[in-house]
This record gives structure tokens, C-alpha cells and sequence, in this order.
């Protein structure tokens, strides 16, 4: 309550009615004592009194002279002939306490051992001395614990200054890593929902008098397109309007969903080939890996002009080793293309790699990402025995490269290999 009530006061009320309480103080023996001998009180102790008092209005805005004000008309006091006894003056020790406060080392120092020292030499005992010793020292230590205290106050609020820009800046750099991660998403789903509608699109018209039925279906697949590509976003951007108590949103799409994702690409036969131990991806490279695919096949159906492209996906003892490999022109897309970007960003974000360029042969494209599994790294003993007769055996990688030259379509090698082959019109 007091310091609301500091806040709220003009310092110079405050100090005013210090001032106004103090003087009633000091004039109360001049106010209530009888003279012993019946004549008044001279008017100088009225005036001292006054002048020891009064000043206290300004002590923060000068406390030097204050001190010295107070200090010289406290000592004048013993000069008038007839005056009250005063017990202690408040006027000084308040002045003492501004000045150990509000000044620096040197001019509070000073106004120290002048207040003291003239103290000494104007008291008429030493009961008088001692006393006025000890109440002005006891002034200046909590002058100086009051400043102490204030810059102890001073230094917190800053520290929670500097917290408070540290959070709003960490606030920020999250926010613009969740409108990139969200930027990236809508890249994906957009530049892959319209490739392959802008494809189905230019095949229609052709075989609409020819062929309706496969016109038909080309259609019916730009309009599924649409639809998947209207409930990604949908989910995507209800992340950001979510509410409290809100029903729970479709979950990220998975490697689970890359099989219906392979029969969406139109024009181009996918054959898409797993290798080892499914399991231990997070679910942020889980999400990351599928989009990767996304891209890499969207990059295929815009500008690679191939007929046949190849998914791999090898999991290895720490590694998921991604590999999407097709027998088109093997150029690059225009300028790099942003979505290699986001293919080499969504890799590093979850701690793995990726590359893209031509074919050692300069016949078709390639994309190869590395993402990290959390699972431990030993391996049984007769997968160790598996790995040293793969090492005689063909290499898969290999032999679905040569695939994606010639056209046709082989399972990699191995119990644990699955393959799938969906070729569109």
C-alpha cells in the first residue's frame, strides 16, 4: 500500500508533508513547554526551528544544500538566550539520509564529515555528541541500504526486461519457423495437386472423342485431386485457427500413405520398393519423408518428361535411406526449384541430408535423402548374416536404376522387400 501510495504522490507532495511533520515536531517543546521563569520562548528558536525544517520540501532535487541548510540552522539554534530544550533534530538526520541516498561517493562523503564534525563543535555535551554521532551515522547506513536497495530493484527490472525481449524474439523466430514449415506444406500440396491436374487437364480433350471412358477417368482424377488437396489444406490451415476444446483434426499423412500417393501421379509408372525393418522414424520424419516423395514425384510429372520413376525406401541399422530415381531428361527443375529446397530443409530439419542432381549416366534424376531412426543401433546376429549374403547378391539400388531405364519392373531382392507398380494413362 505504501508503495502504491509512492507511485501515485508527486514526490514533491510527499516531501512537503514531510517537511510540514517534521516542523510540527520540532516546534512541539517551543508549543507545549512552560518557561520556567514565565517569559516566552525567544524567536529565534521559532526561526531555527523553521529552518531546519522547511528545506526538507526540496531534499531530492537538492540534497547538498539541503543538508547543509538544515544542518547550519540546527546548530544556530543554542544561540538564542531563551529557547525549549530540543531532544533530536529530524531535519538533519532526514537531509543525512537524502544525501546517502540520492549522491554520489565524494559530495556524500564530505557532507558527512562536515555534519558530523560540526555537530562535535557546536554540542554542549558529551551525552549530546555521542547521541548526535550515532543517529547521523544510522541515517547515512540507511540512506545508503535505500539505494542499494533501489539499485538491487533497478537491476531486476532490467534482467526482466531483457527476458521478456528474449521471449517476444524467441516468440518470433518460432513464429516465422511455423509460417515456413506451413509455407513449405502448402508448397507440397499445391504444386502436386496442380500437376497432376494440369496433366489429367491436357489428356482429357484428347481422348474425349476417341476414348470417353479413359476421358472420363481423367476427369474423375483431377477432381479427386482437388478434393485431397482441399482437405490437406484444410487441416493445414485449421492448425492455426484451432480453439480450445476443439474436435481433434486428421493426422499428418505418413509413409503408410505413399501407396495411394504413387497411383495419383498420371503419365508416369511408379514402382515403389521397400527394403529392411520398417519402424523407428519420428513423426516429424515420418510427415518429412512423405512430403519429400510428394515433391520428388510433383518434380517428375512437371519437368523431367520421364515414363518411369522408381521409390526406394531402404531402412537401414540408423538410417532411413530414401531414393526416388526416374528416366527422364535428368535436368534439374528451373533456378534449382524451391521445391528442392524444401526437400533439403525438411531433411536437415529432422537431422538427416539430402541430394539431388542428374545421373552419373546424364540418363534421369535423381533425389537421395538420409533420415536418422530412433532405434537402438545392434542388430541380431542373423541380420548381420543377411547383410554379409546381400553383400554377393545384386545390389537393389542397382537394379531398379536399370529398371527405370528400360522400362521394366523388378522387386528388390529379400524376404522383407514389398513392391507396389501403378502405371496411369
Amino acid at each position: 500500500m505504501i508503495a502504491t501510495l509512492r507511485t501515485r504522490i508527486p514526490p514533491l507532495w510527499l516531501d512537503g508533508g514531510l517537511a510540514g511533520l517534521v516542523l510540527v515536531v520540532q516546534l512541539w517543546p517551543l508549543l507545549t513547554r512552560v518557561p520556567p521563569d514565565g517569559v516566552a520562548w525567544h524567536w529565534w528558536g521559532y526561526a531555527a526551528a523553521c529552518g531546519a525544517s522547511l528545506p526538507l520540501v526540496v531534499r531530492r532535487l537538492a540534497p547538498i544544500t539541503v543538508a547543509i541548510v538544515t544542518t547550519v540552522f540546527s546548530g544556530m539554534y543554542d544561540l538564542a538566550d531563551h529557547a525549549a530544550p530540543q531532544p533530536v533534530w529530524y531535519g538533519p538526520l532526514l537531509a543525512m539520509y537524502t544525501v546517502a541516498a540520492h549522491c554520489a561517493f565524494l559530495p556524500r562523503i564530505a557532507i558527512a564529515a562536515v555534519t558530523l564534525a560540526g555537530g562535535a563543535l557546536t554540542v554542549g555535551s558529551s551525552d549530546t555528541l555521542v547521541r548526535g554521532t550515532v543517529l547521523g551515522v544510522a541515517a547515512y547506513a540507511l540512506g545508503r541500504a535505500s539505494a542499494a536497495s533501489r539499485a538491487h530493484a533497478a537491476e531486476l527490472e532490467e534482467k526482466a526486461e531483457r527476458l521478456e525481449h528474449a521471449r517476444r524474439l524467441e516468440a518470433e523466430r518460432a513464429a516465422e519457423r511455423e509460417r515456413a514449415r506451413i509455407a513449405r506444406d502448402m508448397h507440397d500440396i499445391l504444386a502436386h495437386a496442380v500437376a497432376l491436374m494440369v496433366v489429367q487437364a491436357e489428356a482429357g480433350p484428347v481422348v474425349v472423342r476417341t476414348d470417353p471412358g479413359r476421358a472420363e477417368r481423367a476427369f474423375d482424377a483431377i477432381a479427386e485431386t482437388g478434393r485431397d488437396a482441399m482437405v490437406q489444406l484444410r487441416r493445414l490451415l485449421g492448425v492455426l485457427k484451432e480453439e480450445p476444446g476443439q474436435a481433434g483434426l486428421e493426422p499428418q499423412p505418413t509413409l503408410d500413405g505413399l501407396d495411394a500417393l504413387v497411383e495419383q501421379v498420371p503419365g508416369v509408372t511408379v514402382v515403389l520398393t521397400r527394403a529392411g525393418e520398417p519402424g523407428g522414424l519420428t513423426p516429424d520424419g515420418e510427415v518429412a519423408a512423405y512430403r519429400i516423395v510428394q515433391e520428388a514425384l510433383t518434380n517428375v510429372v512437371k519437368h523431367s518428361g520421364a515414363t518411369r520413376a522408381v521409390v526406394r525406401l531402404e531402412w537401414e541399422n540408423e538410417d532411413l535411406m530414401l531414393s526416388i530415381i526416374d528416366n527422364g531428361a535428368g535436368a534439374a527443375p528451373p533456378s534449382g526449384g524451391h521445391g528442392l529446397i524444401g526437400i533439403r530443409e525438411r531433411a536437415a530439419a529432422c537431422g538427416g541430408s539430402a541430394t539431388a542432381g542428374p545421373r552419373g549416366d546424364g540418363r534421369g534424376f535423381e533425389v537421395l535423402v538420409r533420415l536418422p531412426l530412433n532405434r537402438p543401433t545392434t542388430r541380431p546376429a542373423t541380420e548381420a548374416a543377411g547383410a554379409a549374403t546381400e553383400e554377393e547378391t545384386e545390389d537393389p539400388r542397382a537394379t531398379e536404376a536399370g529398371d527405370a531405364e528400360t522400362g521394366e519392373a523388378r522387386p528388390a531382392a529379400g524376404a522383407a522387400d514389398a513392391t507396389s507398380e501403378v502405371a496411369r494413362p
